[in-house]
């Protein structure tokens, strides 16, 4: 049978402009990784003046509805006939809380939330719990003012970021105690410290019933250098790691005591920090600007580290005249 993807509209024009070749790429990933290659002949089309993307499978299982409902390029999806007929089938989002938590936080470098999901959901797709139904940890080790860690939460996910910035520490610990307040969603939310570093521990109910019986999402975040991970955290804590390294350009990377605006310095002396909090079987997914970092360098420090490369490309597109985007994934054997 015949499918088509109406892909979510972006407000970002830049962002829009890629959108579709973005969406081949994400159900091309997913398809081989998580439905077994079920998918074939993904393509963008055309219906009705209308952009989808088209795809075939045999069978929709319950797994794949569920991850084609959950794509970050999914506005709509409908079974597609030999006339050309749309039916819309139902999506079986795993949205937890409301998808402001997502979109009402505005700053500037902000990485686009479409962005975001697409690059959590392909390193769940490269991680060996793919199709598992349970709250999955997983560390943003530069997560500036929680994007990532709002999306995890989101999909049910315990999140925990790390940011040496004070300023963006603070902005988002007041934004995330704010919102659970405005939700009126039951929560204890202290503020800490951790070997001497400033951090914010939330547990939140997604429900006043799921919050009494203990079935609580938890939020760490903690103000400090990400080679502090080591102290703070103990080894495979964590099954997904999810990040945007520094673009070089207007992200700045912070290593010892020394700013520096090269990823490949602040990469080489994180990595194997991060690496030892993966669990087995767990996935790193990076995003970062291809200007300055070559994918085969970043590619060598992922497998000398220990990891094994997804070999899913397709995903790189262009934010400004500085930032060629582009994204890899990486699983521990």
């Amino acid at each position: 049978m015949r499918y088509a993807l109406l892909v979510s509209p972006s407000t970002n024009r830049v962002y829009a402009q890629a959108a579709a070749a973005l969406a081949v790429a994400e159900l091309s990933a997913v398809s081989a990784q998580v439905l077994h290659g079920a998918l074939s002949d993904i393509e963008p089309q055309t219906l009705g003046s209308v952009s989808y993307v088209t795809f075939s499978a045999d069978t929709l299982s319950a797994l794949g509805h569920a991850w084609l409902s959950n794509l970050a390029a999914t506005f709509a999806l409908f079974g597609l006939d030999d006339a050309g007929k749309l039916s819309p089938l139902e999506l079986r989002q795993w949205d937890q809380l409301d998808s402001d938590l997502v979109s009402i936080l505005k700053y500037s470098g902000k990485t686009n939330e479409a962005f975001t999901k697409l690059l959590l959901n392909v390193t769940l797709a490269g991680s060996a719990f793919a199709a598992e139904q349970r709250p999955l940890s997983l560390l943003d080790p530069l997560c500036g003012r929680g994007t990532t860690l709002n999306q995890a939460l989101m999909y049910g996910f315990h999140a925990t970021g790390v940011e040496v910035d004070k300023k963006d520490f603070e902005a988002y610990a007041l934004f995330i105690q704010r919102w659970v307040k405005d939700k009126r969603l039951k929560h204890n939310a202290v503020m800490g410290r951790v070997k001497g570093h400033p951090k914010l521990d939330v547990e939140l109910g997604v429900t006043k019933e799921r919050f009494k019986a203990g079935d609580t999402l938890r939020l760490n975040y903690v103000n400090a250098d990400t080679h502090a991970i080591a102290d703070v955290f103990q080894p495979r804590s964590f099954d997904l790691i999810v990040t945007d390294a520094p673009y070089g350009v207007q992200h700045g990377s912070v290593s010892g005591d020394a700013s520096s605006r090269k990823p490949l310095e602040l990469l080489a002396s994180a990595l194997p920090i991060w690496r030892a909090t993966l669990r087995p079987g767990g996935a790193i997914g990076i995003a970062w600007n291809n200007l300055v970092l070559r994918r085969e360098k970043l590619a060598q420090l992922l497998t000398d580290n220990g990891l094994q490369i997804s070999p899913h490309t397709g995903f790189e597109h262009r934010v400004d005249t500085s930032i060629q985007r582009d994204l890899i994934v990486a699983h521990a054997p």
